[in-house]
């Protein structure tokens, strides 16, 4: 699968697609492909010109929609210190299903800086390996007060590790829904940070007994949703 995300005025792939097609996997002129455009596009195409800087192809067939959900997914989380983590978080949830990422700093937060670019690139390979014709959308860093201020969804979650009356996200979570889920970093959320969020509508939540890593904690939240929404 490739990606090219300008489909609809260029009928060649981008150099670096266009060299891995030609150079890596030595397709020919009359060979099949399939194209992505990152926001529901699939598209059947034959190569005509496998030049390795501007690869041509002719489509054959289009599908748009592909693969569409009926819910919308939102996760906005604290960068890990150890940037390798965060860069995992975003590949596993892409590749379950996930439409929107944005990076957050609490108070506790010991990363205040995320290379947007870097985690483009690995958005892209993730759905390109795993068959989505939708990639998340993934926003710049801000502060935890802008967020609030800023994003609401008809659910709105905060999952934090404090001893107070939470709900199982399996229970809160209602199927079909559109949601944001907040999650903190390693030394979670400050006290205040919840309440602001309690007092901005979103409903506190469990991800079950164990304690788990930041970017733990966004692929269970991924992956419960996904299957809530699978009617597994």
């Amino acid at each position: 699968m490739f990606y090219c995300p300008d489909i609809q005025n260029s009928k060649s792939l981008p150099e670096d697609e266009s060299r891995h097609a030609i150079r890596v996997l030595r397709l020919q002129s009359g060979d099949d492909i399939d194209i992505v455009d990152g926001v529901g596009g699939l598209y059947k195409a034959v190569i005509t010109n496998p030049h390795p800087k501007h690869c041509e192809f002719e489509i054959k067939k289009t599908i748009q929609g592909f693969d569409k959900k009926d819910y919308y997914l939102h996760i906005a989380i604290a960068p890990t210190k150890n940037i390798d983590r965060f860069e995992w978080f975003v590949e596993k949830c892409t590749e379950i299903g996930i439409d929107e990422i944005t990076p957050i700093i609490c108070r506790f937060s010991e990363r205040k800086i995320v290379k947007l670019e870097r985690i483009k690139k690995i958005i892209v390979s993730a759905a390109k390996q795993s068959l989505k014709a939708y990639f998340p959308k993934l926003n710049p860093l801000c502060s935890f007060d802008e967020f609030i201020d800023n994003y609401s969804s008809p659910m709105q979650f905060i999952a934090h590790c404090y001893e107070s009356e939470k709900t199982l996200l399996q229970h809160a979570y209602k199927k079909s829904s559109d949601s944001i889920i907040m999650i903190g970093p390693e030394g979670d959320f400050s006290m205040e940070e919840v309440e602001k969020a309690i007092d901005s509508n979103f409903k506190p939540v469990s991800l079950g007994n164990s304690r788990l890593r930041t970017e733990t904690a966004g692929i269970v939240v991924c992956h419960t949703i996904s299957l809530i929404n699978e009617g597994v």
